[in-house]
């Protein structure tokens, strides 16, 4: 059947009035909270570490927290191309099918809807429980793993319940907390403008000597920062419930990402007024370390920011993970009780609970480590998949309507032009996934 024809079906579906379909609720605050409270969760108070030991420098590390937020960008705006040419729920899914088929797409909704969504919920709910239950038992690394297991558990169910409940509820959670998240971030860095101020700037003099990185320790300090700025496609998931999509996801992306990285690098040079270089490597809890020199006795807030930042990146990854398998199901890939809506709520709750379901299995287990290596694996490599897929439509379907055009260059002429900054990510996401295999055998 040609597009046309099956585009106009589709329209017809939707304007019955007795049809049952996601509804149009999240507008662009709503779209920037769940892109900057998924993306920011407890590694930047935590341990930004990563990255500094791989650079070896703090001048050098901040230029990498700096281009790690510029790479990101560019796949955000690469999948905003992609989401307003292909407006539907889903993520990387309706791409990856309309681009290259059937199988790519159902072994990418297979595997999130096993590993990636649920992995990533459970390691959420896990690192909620620890820091949640540290005050009670002096430290993390304290804490008895049966309450850890109790605690991820029942945070599991809450977020199961705010995304089967309402689209409203989950997307104001998401909100609240994120912008709980925003305010701890921005005490620690007027903190740190205070303290430099008071005079406390010594660190920053000659700030990049030290080791020289060699191209193993910046790829692997590309990875560490790229591990944090992870999230920027949440949007993606929810295009159908998105309010004008067509504005909404680019200025939203846009919006989110100068947000993130203006936060991240702001507060990374904060914790230098607190602390030299080689105390930040050496500290398990770099925010908490912070709060320790400038809070005093307010020092708790560091823990509880943690756990309220983490919480509400269980909600907002719920709420883009049922959309996975409802898009996947209503394609016939799934079982169709995938597809089913909540009539009242018009929410994808057997979706959403079959999240749930798995993440609480995950639990069992608390192998964090395992979930990690997992998870990190196949997400680089689906966004590789799905970002080729923009040079694929370029080239097959240059005519084909595009309300977002990415900028392309004249710089190579292969076939269409070729996007140069694009180029850079994707070469960057090979070489990461090159390094974490290489890393992985030593």
């Amino acid at each position: 059947m040609p597009t046309e024809q099956v585009e106009s079906s589709r329209s017809s579906i939707n304007e019955k009035p007795d049809v049952v379909m996601l509804k149009r609720q999240v507008g662009f605050i709503g779209g920037v909270s769940l892109i900057v409270g998924t993306i920011i969760g407890s590694g930047i108070f935590i341990s930004p570490k990563g990255v500094f030991a791989n650079a070896g420098s703090l001048g050098t590390g901040l230029v990498i927290w700096s281009a790690c937020g510029v790479l990101s960008m560019f796949g955000a705006l690469t999948y905003a191309e992609l989401g307003t040419m292909i407006p539907k729920s889903g993520g990387e899914f309706p791409i990856l099918l309309e681009a290259y088929g059937p199988i790519p797409a159902y072994l990418f909704a297979w595997t999130a809807t096993v590993m990636l969504k649920p992995s990533s919920l459970c390691l959420l709910s896990l690192t909620f429980a620890k820091y949640a239950l540290a005050p009670a038992y002096g430290d993390c690394d304290d804490v008895p793993e049966l309450a850890t297991k109790f605690t991820a558990a029942v945070v599991i169910l809450t977020t199961v319940f705010c995304n089967c409940i309402s689209v409203k509820l989950s997307t104001k959670v998401v909100t609240v907390f994120g912008i709980g998240k925003i305010l701890s971030l921005v005490i620690i860095i007027v903190a740190g403008i205070v303290r430099f101020c008071q005079g406390y700037s010594e660190n920053f003099s000659n700030s990049f000597s030290g080791t020289s990185p060699g191209i193993r320790e910046v790829t692997m300090a590309f990875y560490q920062g790229l591990w944090a700025f992870d999230g920027w496609n949440q949007l993606n998931y929810v295009i159908e419930e998105l309010k004008d999509p067509y504005k909404t996801l680019p200025r939203a992306l846009a919006a989110s990402m100068l947000i993130v990285t203006g936060l991240y690098v702001m507060t990374n040079i904060a914790y230098f007024t607190t602390m030299t270089f080689d105390e930040l490597l050496a500290s398990p809890a770099v925010a908490v370390t912070m709060g320790n020199v400038v809070l005093g006795v307010m020092v708790w807030i560091i823990p509880f920011a943690v756990s309220c930042s983490v919480f509400g990146t269980c909600v907002g990854s719920c709420f883009t993970a049922g959309r996975i398998s409802y898009a996947a199901a209503r394609e016939g890939h799934f079982n169709q009780v995938l597809s089913m809506l909540q009539v009242k709520r018009l929410t994808p709750a057997p979706a959403v609970l079959l999240n749930g379901f798995i993440a609480l299995l995950m639990v069992i287990p608390n192998d964090f480590d395992t979930l990690v290596q997992y998870y990190s694996f196949a997400t680089w490599a689906f966004y590789f998949a799905t970002c080729s897929a923009l040079f694929y439509f370029r080239i097959k379907m240059p005519d084909r309507h595009r309300p977002v055009k990415v900028y392309f260059s004249d710089t190579f002429n292969i076939h269409r032009e070729l996007h140069i900054r694009t180029w850079i990510y994707y070469m960057q996401i090979c070489i990461k996934g090159v390094s974490n295999v290489f890393c992985d055998s030593f």
